[in-house]
């Protein structure tokens, strides 16, 4: 079932469509305060923001994160609700009590669901995120996902070079591989031994297989 979000036409130029609940909000009162005009809708499924380029946004917050688990399955309604034609982003809050758990997180948005993920420490940042979002519509959307034979973004280069034994080297050996994200997590040990050696394959194949809490 496609997100409430695909229905609504896409705002004008300089123009945001916000969730309601947003109403009143440090996200929004600093957005326009930036010149973003901001219209709210009642509806929009999984989403809580609309932005010019069709780009979805979902925002999970320290108190999602801390709360437990129940923020993953909007994560996974939000990735299933939306088509391949508009930009899923998911912004997260990454603060001094949510970091304990952003490495889990992490992993879950952009290996398992092969999301964007854009970290900000608070409702002002993400304001400031967003409003460069909605400013740059109409030109190369640094955030746009590549088409593709092969995903190969900063974020997810960072993401492999945190395990240990993986430098740039590995991790840009990794994405030049394989062909998806997907197909990377389904990788057996002896595909990761030809490509990193064995001690750097077992460290991958632990990670991307971890248990997430």
């Amino acid at each position: 079932m496609e997100s409430r979000a695909l229905c609504i036409a896409a705002p004008p130029l300089g123009h945001l469509i916000a969730l309601e609940r947003w109403s009143g909000s440090a996200v929004v009162e600093n957005l326009q305060g930036a010149g973003v005009k901001v219209v709210f809708e009642k509806e929009m499924g999984a989403v809580d923001f609309l932005l010019p380029n069709r780009s979805c946004v979902l925002y999970v917050s320290e108190c999602d994160i801390i709360a437990g688990n129940a923020y993953k399955r909007k994560l996974v309604r939000f990735r299933n609700a939306n088509s391949s034609s508009v930009q899923e982003v998911v912004v997260v809050e990454r603060s001094r009590l949510s970091e304990q758990y952003f490495p889990s997180l992490q992993r879950f948005v952009v290996l398992e669901l092969g999301l964007t993920l854009l970290p900000v420490s608070d409702q002002r940042e993400a304001a400031q995120l967003l409003s460069q979002m909605v400013h740059s519509a109409g030109r190369d959307n640094p955030f746009r996902r590549r088409s593709v034979s092969r995903l190969y973004e900063p974020q997810l280069l960072l993401l492999l070079q945190q395990i240990p034994g993986v430098g740039g080297v590995k991790a840009s050996s990794l994405l030049h591989s394989f062909s998806s994200l997907q197909e990377l997590c389904g990788a057996g040990l002896p595909q990761l031994e030809a490509l990193v050696g064995h001690a750097a394959a077992q460290q991958i194949h632990t990670f991307l297989h971890a248990d997430l809490v």
